[in-house]
């Protein structure tokens, strides 16, 4: 029998008997927020691991080269989605920027941007983590509940008075830069 046709039935074996295995094990390591979804990631690497089946010495180890593939395509995901992410960051800053102060006209939104990145950092941890999670990473009450024991009331609590602090940090910082001109 020669390498492809082992390789390939050995692929094939698995990919058919682990399939939801796989789906569940990719399901646990991206995010919703992700532009892929399990199923689109398993496909990828299957076709590419099937496509170059008859390249790859014999494959012993067939879930540990399986699970290494997705691994990898699941950081590759992460990478983009994180780029395209960092750019949605920015245009939520100068929403919410905006929303916080209607008197920036003076501003440029880069302007707006930095003032903004500037008062959160000035949080206290528990402030800007929620500020963060809920505004900008798309995070639900419940979920961050769920991953540190918080209640959500409590959370939504932190986040009122975080949003209220960041109004009169922005405040303040635009009246200092005010004065200064």
């Amino acid at each position: 029998m020669d390498l492809e046709s082992e390789n390939s039935r050995k692929l094939k074996d698995f990919f058919g008997r682990e399939y939801e295995s796989l789906k569940r094990y990719v399901s646990t390591k991206i995010s919703d927020t992700a532009n892929r979804d399990a199923e689109d990631i398993i496909q990828d690497v299957a076709l590419k691991l099937f496509s170059g089946a008859d390249r790859y010495a014999p494959i012993n180890n067939v879930a540990g080269f399986v699970y290494r593939s997705i691994k990898n395509k699941i950081i590759d995901v992460m990478r983009t989605t994180k780029k395209t992410n960092s750019v949605d960051t920015d245009k939520d800053l100068l929403e919410l920027a905006e929303a916080l102060h209607q008197s920036n006209d003076n501003y440029t939104s880069d302007q707006m941007i930095a003032v903004l990145k500037t008062c959160i950092q000035q949080l206290k941890p528990a402030y800007k983590d929620i500020i963060i999670a809920v505004d900008f990473e798309g995070y639900t009450y419940r979920e961050i509940s769920r991953e540190t024991g918080i209640s959500i009331g409590t959370l939504m609590s932190r986040r009122h008075r975080a949003v209220g602090i960041l109004y009169k940090k922005i405040e303040l910082e635009i009246n200092k830069k005010n004065r200064k001109s």
